[in-house]
C-alpha cells in the first residue's frame, strides 16, 4: 500500500472523510499526539486499526466525536456527571467512559459494555468529521508499544504503507494521550492520567475522583483494561528505559557509576551538560506541561541515536506530572530505582 502524506486543505481533508466513509483508515492529528482513524460503527474498519498498529484486540478504542448530538447510539445514557465534566473540558483532551451504546462496533469497545468517548479540540479532526458524518475510533498512530507519534514523519516511520493517508497538522500541542475518567458508577475513577487533571475534574463535579491503581502499577493477571493505555508494556523505544527516582545530586552520581557505551540520559531542561553521557532533555524540573510536550519526541530520538540503556529522571505524580509519569514507567516496564 502507498501512503500518502498530505498538507492540510479542503482537497485532503475530503479525501480523508470519503476514505473513512469507505471503511478505510485515515492518520491524523489532534491536539494530544497523532491518531488512526476508522468508522466506530464499521467492525471490519475497525479491525484495520489493530492489524495496522499490531495491536492487542482486548484493548479498547476511543471515540471520537464533534458534537453531543453525536453521542445518541454512541453512548446508551450520559450520567450527570459527563454534562458537568463535557461543559467545562469539551472539545478538548478528556475521554469519557460511559455505557455503550447499540450503535457502536464489539471490536471498538473489544467486548466491554462500555465506550470511552471525546470530543477533540483540534480543526483538522473537527473538519473531518464534520466533512464526513463518521465518528470514529482512533488509537495512536505508532506500531503498538512504541512512543505515540506527535508528528506526521513520526507517524510515517511507523505507518508507511499501512494505511492510505496521513494528515500533516504539525506539531502536537499536548503531546500525550487523553486524560481518561469513568463517569459511571458510584464515585469517577482516573483510568489514565493526562493534560486534564484529577485536581481539575474534582473542581468540576465537586467530589473526589478516585485513581485507578493500574496507572501507577501493573494490572494484576485477569484484570481487564477498560481503557486504552492501562494493560501493556506502552511508549518504549528499543532502549532498555530505568527511571531513578531521587534528586538531581543523586540521579548524577548514579550515572558517573554506570557510564558505558550505549548508556544514555533522559534528563530535565539545563541538566544534560553536568552529566558524563549523551543526554536529551525532556523538559522543565517541576512543569509536567512542557514534560508532556516533549516525552515522546525524547524517546522516539533516543531510538534515532542508537541508545541502549536509558537512566531517566523521575516526574512528579501529581497534574500533569502523573500523565507523564504513567507514560514513563510503562515505557521502562516498571523498573524504577530508589536513590
Amino acid at each position: 500500500m502507498n501512503t500518502q502524506v498530505l498538507p492540510v486543505n479542503d482537497q485532503s481533508i475530503a479525501l480523508a472523510a470519503e476514505l473513512l466513509q469507505k471503511g478505510e483508515l485515515v492518520a491524523l492529528p489532534t491536539e494530544t499526539v497523532y491518531g488512526i482513524a476508522a468508522d466506530a460503527r464499521n467492525g471490519e474498519a475497525v479491525k484495520k486499526i489493530f492489524e495496522a498498529k499490531g495491536r492487542p484486540q482486548d484493548n479498547p478504542l476511543i471515540v471520537h466525536i464533534y458534537g453531543m448530538e453525536m453521542l445518541k447510539g454512541i453512548v446508551s445514557e450520559v450520567p450527570a456527571r459527563a454534562y458537568k465534566l463535557a461543559e467545562a473540558f469539551w472539545p478538548g483532551p478528556l475521554t469519557m467512559v460511559m455505557p455503550r451504546g447499540a450503535e457502536v462496533s464489539d471490536v471498538t469497545c473489544a467486548g466491554l459494555d462500555t465506550v470511552g468517548v471525546r470530543m477533540p479540540s483540534h480543526p483538522v479532526v473537527q473538519a473531518v468529521i464534520k466533512a464526513s458524518g463518521v465518528a470514529f475510533a482512533a488509537p495512536s498512530a505508532n506500531l503498538s508499544g512504541k512512543p505515540s507519534p506527535t508528528n506526521a514523519q513520526d507517524t510515517l516511520v511507523d505507518m508507511d504503507g499501512r494505511l492510505p493517508l496521513i494528515l500533516d497538522g504539525g506539531e502536537s500541542a499536548v503531546g500525550v494521550e487523553s486524560t481518561v475518567v469513568a463517569v459511571t458508577g458510584e464515585h469517577p475513577m482516573l483510568l489514565r492520567p493526562g493534560y486534564v487533571t484529577k485536581e481539575q475534574m474534582e473542581a468540576v463535579l465537586g467530589e473526589e475522583v478516585f485513581v485507578s491503581p493500574a496507572i501507577l502499577e501493573k494490572l494484576k493477571d485477569g484484570e481487564v483494561a477498560r481503557s486504552p493505555g492501562m494493560k501493556y508494556k506502552h511508549y518504549a523505544p528499543k532502549a532498555q528505559v530505568t527511571i531513578l527516582r531521587g534528586d538531581f545530586a543523586k540521579y548524577k552520581a548514579y550515572v558517573a557509576q554506570h557510564t558505558a557505551p550505549g548508556v544514555w540520559a533522559l534528563c530535565f531542561d539545563g541538566e544534560g551538560a553536568q552529566l558524563p553521557v549523551p543526554f536529551i532533555e525532556y523538559g522543565k524540573n517541576h512543569d509536567g506541561v512542557t514534560q508532556a510536550h516533549h516525552l515522546f519526541t525524547a524517546l522516539r530520538d533516543l531510538d534515532k541515536h542508537g541508545a541502549e540503556t536509558v537512566y531517566a529522571r523521575c516526574p512528579e505524580q501529581d497534574g500533569v506530572s502523573m500523565a507523564v509519569y504513567n507514560r514513563l514507567i510503562r515505557a521502562a516496564a516498571f523498573r524504577v530505582i530508589e536513590l
